[in-house]
C-alpha cells in the first residue's frame, strides 16, 4: 500500500494531479477551473488531500463556516468529497483519509465533520453508509430525502439553512446552480446548454460565485443543483437521459 499522501497548497497547486477522473493530457477547462477555485479556498482553510500519484483517491473539506453549501453551524468541518475509485479500491485508502480529517479536526479543536448524504446513496455523493462506520448520525433532513450527517465531538449538531428546505423557485424554466469546486461541472454545464439550445428548451445558468450566495441557496448543494417548472430536481449531475427524463415532467 502506498502512504505516500500530498496536501495541496499555494505553492504545488499548479503542478498536482487533481484526482478526479479526467485524464486528459491536455488542457482541461474544467480542471483549470477547479484550481482557480482552490487557489482562493485554500488560504480559508480549505483541505485537499490526495494520494501521490496519478489516482482517484482523494479527500476535500473545508470549515463549516467558508464552505459553499447552504449548512449552518459553529466550528465544524465540512466533507465535500472522499473518494477512492479503481485498482487503489480495498487498501484501506478511504480509511486512511477518513480519519486524517478527524484528527485534524479534533487537533483543531473543531466540534466535529458534517457531510452531505440522502436516504438512498446518491451518484455524485460521498458514501454515507462509509461514514456512518466512523460515527457519522442523520441530525438534519429535508422533505425531498437528502440528509446532512454529521460526526459531533462535544455534543452541537450543525444544520441546513432555512433556505435550502424550500426547494422550490419561482421561474418555471430549467435552471442550474453551480459552481466550479468539481471539475466535471464545466463540462456538464456545456452539455446542458449544448441540448437546451438544440432543442430549444429555455434554461439559465446561475454561478454561485461568492460564499454568500452559497449559503443563500434554495436547496441542497454540493457543487451544483437543478430546478425544472420553480421544483428542485437533482444535486446530480445528469447525463442527457437524466435530463430528458426531468424534462417530461
Amino acid at each position: 500500500m502506498n502512504t505516500d499522501f500530498v496536501n495541496l497548497t499555494a505553492e504545488n497547486l499548479s503542478n498536482e494531479h487533481l484526482c478526479c477522473i479526467i485524464r486528459s493530457r491536455k488542457s482541461h477547462p474544467g480542471i483549470e477551473a477547479k484550481r482557480q477555485w482552490l487557489s482562493d479556498r485554500l488560504k480559508e482553510g480549505h483541505v485537499f488531500r490526495k494520494l501521490n500519484a496519478k489516482a482517484t483517491v482523494f479527500i476535500e473539506y473545508a470549515p463549516l463556516e467558508k464552505a459553499w453549501i447552504p449548512i449552518m453551524g459553529d466550528n465544524y468541518y465540512y466533507l465535500y468529497c472522499l473518494w477512492v475509485l479503481g485498482n487503489p479500491r480495498g487498501n484501506g485508502y478511504g480509511s486512511s483519509l477518513m480519519e486524517y480529517c478527524i484528527t485534524d479536526a479534533k487537533e483543531k479543536g473543531k466540534s466535529g465533520i458534517c457531510m452531505l448524504g440522502a436516504r438512498k446513496q446518491k451518484n455524485w455523493l460521498s458514501d454515507q453508509s462509509f461514514a456512518k462506520k466512523f460515527g457519522f448520525e442523520v441530525v438534519d433532513t429535508t422533505d425531498n430525502g437528502y440528509e446532512l450527517l454529521a460526526l459531533s465531538f462535544d455534543g452541537t449538531t450543525p444544520k441546513f439553512t432555512p433556505n435550502a428546505k424550500r426547494l422550490k423557485i419561482e421561474s418555471e424554466e430549467l435552471t442550474v446552480y453551480y459552481d466550479m469546486q468539481c471539475p466535471y461541472i464545466y463540462q456538464y454545464i456545456e452539455m446542458i446548454k449544448q441540448y437546451c439550445e438544440t432543442n430549444n428548451v429555455p434554461v439559465s445558468f446561475i454561478q454561485v460565485d461568492t460564499l454568500e450566495k452559497a449559503k443563500q441557496l434554495p436547496c441542497v448543494f454540493n457543487n451544483f443543483a437543478l430546478f425544472y417548472k420553480g421544483v428542485f430536481e437533482t444535486v446530480n449531475l445528469p447525463n442527457i437521459d437524466y435530463l430528458k427524463r426531468i424534462l417530461k415532467k
